[in-house]
């Protein structure tokens, strides 16, 4: 008869029958501490926990974030590309996949493609593919004195950077061969070059040019084949400056990125040994019960100890 309803309507429907003293309060906790309730209803607050962008890198190549872009044709037998973007500079490096492929191939091509130009990073931010996950990988990642940060699972925010990056990717491909899509492995190299050299918001430069202290040719277009001399203090002296501004930029870009955020958000703090309940996708609720159906199946699991923060 109750229906689970609410505290106001709740209170209203046992006041026509009975009154004790404290009934308000008790009815009030009794409909904040049902499990039901806390299972099935939504949660009609705003989002919780405030925004924790992750430090800015000290200098380029220091933090990488890797992902990959699958689902596309077979091009010259590659399938997928590997996207792996550095976190200070922006610059990306993108590569041809074919899948199924294995953490031992993936290493050998970021060792041949990204670790022969720029070294290993300190830092590599990456999603919870099984390839990051195997054993090969995390074994190799720890002999190279690199660290792993996985996102957490189902929160892709932590790797926006790259995801973003995917999506630029595959709008520039679908531009030029939406009619061959079969020839997007040729583009690739392409891609990369014009990703590379776009002014970047966050950099007020293009990756190219923070990373090499120059714009580059283009094809067609002459240059005076004269070239002042560069004095070598000079020009160390404005790489320096190129980095510490570029390092102000990413810090003001990410103090506006999270004042716009927590605009949307609630401040909700969660301590070792809390009982909290988990608000998992509809294809991760499978793993941890089972449903008869999924439009009336709970909408939060649990609760759950938190055993480590």
């Amino acid at each position: 008869v109750g229906g689970h309803s609410g505290f106001p309507v709740t209170y209203k429907r046992i006041l026509r029958l009975f009154r004790w003293i404290g009934m308000k309060n008790f009815i009030k906790t009794q409909v904040q501490s049902c499990l039901t309730c806390q299972q099935a209803k939504p949660e009609r607050v705003q989002y919780p926990g405030l925004l924790s962008p992750l430090p800015v890198p000290p200098k380029a190549w220091d933090t990488v974030s890797m992902d990959f872009i699958s689902g596309l044709p077979s091009s010259y037998q590659y399938n997928c590309i590997l996207v792996v973007i550095d976190k200070f500079s922006k610059y990306g490096h993108f590569m041809g996949l074919t899948h199924p492929f294995n953490a031992q191939k993936v290493a050998e091509i970021f060792l041949d493609n990204v670790y022969k130009l720029h070294g290993m990073p300190r830092l590599i931010i990456c999603d919870r593919d099984p390839i990051f996950t195997s054993a090969f990988w995390k074994f190799l990642i720890s002999n190279t004195g690199a660290e792993l940060n996985m996102s957490t699972a189902c929160h892709p925010e932590t790797d926006g950077q790259t995801e973003r990056v995917n999506q630029q990717i595959e709008c520039f491909l679908r531009c030029f061969i939406s009619a061959h899509p079969t020839k997007w492995s040729k583009w690739l190299s392409l891609c990369e070059f014009w990703y590379n050299n776009n002014w970047h918001s966050a950099l007020n430069k293009s990756p190219f040019e923070i990373i090499h202290g120059q714009t580059p040719r283009y094809f067609g277009i002459s240059e005076s084949d004269t070239i002042a001399p560069v004095d070598i203090q000079f020009w160390l002296d404005s790489r320096q400056l190129v980095i510490d501004s570029v390092r102000q930029h990413l810090l003001r870009v990410q103090q506006r990125m999270k004042h716009q955020a927590d605009k949307k958000r609630t401040e909700r703090e969660f301590a070792v040994n809390d009982m909290v309940f988990l608000k998992l996708q509809s294809y991760v609720q499978s793993l941890v019960v089972r449903r008869a159906n999924h439009k009336l199946s709970f909408k939060f699991f649990g609760p759950y100890r938190i055993v480590e923060k």
